[in-house]
């Protein structure tokens, strides 16, 4: 059996106690109720304090569950939800495209892949949900880029390699392409980040119209895009895909 981490347990054992019962506890009933010394129990709520999951009522010196708690647990909540609203439509749009279909939200200092749909032929592929993908040069990453606040930030401020040559780097050259996606609401990648293949992506919004994920498809160049340009066709698709997960959202107007 696997060995497991003690100061770890006990952390999960404060934050299942706060999460029951009375809604704060003092320390001395948090160290009673779980048969540790007052030191480790002290110790234990200082660094959970620390990190955001536990709070402490100044007057009281009472302790209960912290708001990074709840911002994970809806983050959790809110990405689910996503991919479970976006299942029927991007299997969809896979059948449709004849190409792989991916759905990515922002995470840290990227684009994190949540759902990942074979292109629907016989080749070999490889799931890539988990993956991460970069924010400046991808498609669905300058989506979120052009409609999240934090994912410009986040693609500004970090570093923008140059995985290609036709990779745009320099932060001017990079804002402007933004303000393109924003008046067309979509994004292209045409070997921007992989030598010999395209993407397109467009947003999905929630019911507050807060940009919450974007959908796209990748494929070889010579089927996704006549000439330089991406095929209207599949533009039209990922765009009505992305229309009709905003709308199971409740987003309105899409």
């Amino acid at each position: 059996m696997a060995r497991t981490i003690q100061s770890l347990e006990r952390a999960a054992a404060v934050l299942r106690l706060l999460a029951g019962g009375e809604r704060r506890l003092g320390l001395s009933e948090i160290a009673s109720a779980l048969d540790l010394a007052k030191g480790t129990a002290h110790g234990l709520l200082r660094t959970l304090q620390q990190e955001g999951f536990v709070e402490q009522e100044p007057v009281t010196g009472r302790y209960q569950l912290g708001a990074e708690l709840l911002r994970l647990g809806n983050s959790y909540l809110d990405v689910h939800e996503l991919r479970a609203r976006a299942l029927v439509w991007t299997d969809d749009l896979a059948r449709s495209s004849g190409e792989s279909v991916y759905l990515g939200v922002l995470h840290q200092q990227g684009v994190l892949i949540v759902h990942h749909v074979f292109r629907p032929d016989d080749s070999r592929q490889v799931l890539e949900v988990g993956a991460m993908q970069p924010l400046h040069s991808t498609a669905l990453g300058k989506v979120l880029s052009a409609y999240d606040p934090v994912a410009l930030s986040e693609a500004l401020d970090g570093e923008r390699p140059a995985f290609t040559e036709r990779t745009v780097t320099e932060p001017d050259r990079f804002e402007k392409l933004l303000e393109t996606v924003r008046a067309r609401g979509w994004a292209a990648d045409v070997e921007e980040t992989w030598d010999g293949l395209a993407s397109v992506a467009a947003p999905i919004h929630d019911r507050r119209r807060m940009p919450v994920g974007a959908v796209g498809i990748t494929g070889a160049v010579e089927r996704v895009c006549e000439g330089d340009e991406l095929i209207p066709r599949l533009v039209a698709a990922v765009r009505d895909t992305a229309r009709a997960v905003s709308r199971d959202l409740g987003a309105q107007r899409f």
